[in-house]
Order: structure tokens, then C-alpha cells, then sequence
């Protein structure tokens, strides 16, 4: 004999999913913080974040903002920022925060591109040739000579800036 409360095998069963208190609010502060990060850009870098006007309308306030008022106000977004999408926005930060990086990035490569170039000469310029086939090749040749010879001599590294200046400039064309 079935059970009267037993739901019948074809139907499924809904989970539930039971978030505390202390959950909500840590949640809540995640948003906070988020939208703490905002007011602390620039307008000009603001604009390029998917952010509803309501929310944009109350970062630029904050920004004016000092003391009590502010924190209110920050509170005020972090409500906001509950009914948007904090992945879009948190995603559009992370590609600000990672413009820095990536450029430090490529800042190291030219380094030791043109490091490459001092030891190795000839071969180096070669791979330099790969990468950018538009330098000089004798211009790339003769700094690279200056170079070493400045080393020699223990003079300043004139020729090793130059080419640092010229690899910076043939990546900023590409």
C-alpha cells in the first residue's frame, strides 16, 4: 500500500537551497566592496563599464561625496549592485586592473628581446627581423655594436637605450 505523502516516481523534486543570514551579508559586502572599487576610478574609466544609470549616477555622487555621507551612499550602491550583474562589472574591473600588467609584461620582453640582442648579435637580429620586419637592420647592427662597446668601456648605456627606444617603437606600430 502507497504512502499518501510520497510523490510518484516520475515526478522530480525541487532542491532547496538554504542560505543563512550570515551568507546574505557576507555577499552584501562583496558587492560593497565592488562598488567601493568603482568610486575609486576615474570618470573616464568609469564610462567603460556596463553599468545601469541609476547605479553610474550613484558612483558619481559617492565620488563627491566625504565622511557619513559617503558611507551611506556606498551602502546605497551596494543595494544597487544587487540588482545588476556583478560578474560583468567584476569582469570589466579585472580587464583594468590586468592593462597594467599586460603592458609590464610586454615592457619585459622588449627588455630581454634587446638583452638577446647584445649577447647573441647576429642571430638575435635575425629573430628581430621575424617580429618586425620593418626595422633597419644596419641601424639594429651598429647600435648593437655600440652597445658592447660601451660595456667594454664601462660608458654609459647610451646605444643600450637607443634600442630599447627603437624595439618600443616597432611593437607600438604592430
Amino acid at each position: 500500500m502507497a504512502r499518501k505523502n510520497q510523490k510518484a516516481p516520475w515526478e522530480e523534486e525541487e532542491e532547496i537551497i538554504w542560505v543563512s543570514k550570515t551568507e546574505m551579508k557576507e555577499d552584501m559586502e562583496v558587492l560593497q566592496k565592488l562598488g567601493e572599487e568603482l568610486v575609486g576610478l576615474k570618470p573616464s574609466v568609469l564610462a567603460k563599464f556596463p553599468l545601469p544609470d541609476q547605479l553610474a549616477e550613484a558612483i558619481k555622487d559617492a565620488q563627491r561625496f566625504k565622511n557619513e555621507a559617503k558611507r551611506r551612499q556606498l551602502q546605497f550602491i551596494g543595494k544597487l549592485m544587487r540588482q545588476v550583474e556583478p560578474e560583468l562589472i567584476q569582469a570589466a574591473l579585472d580587464k583594468h586592473r590586468n592593462k597594467h600588467a599586460q603592458a609590464s609584461a610586454e615592457l619585459h620582453k622588449l627588455e630581454s628581446l634587446r638583452d638577446e640582442l647584445i649577447e647573441q648579435g647576429d642571430v638575435a637580429i635575425e629573430k628581430v627581423l621575424e617580429l618586425y620586419p620593418s626595422v633597419d637592420r644596419q641601424r639594429l647592427r651598429q647600435l648593437v655594436r655600440q652597445a658592447n662597446k660601451e660595456k667594454k668601456l664601462n660608458k654609459p648605456p647610451k646605444a643600450y637605450r637607443e634600442i630599447f627606444q627603437t624595439l618600443k617603437e616597432l611593437h607600438d606600430k604592430v
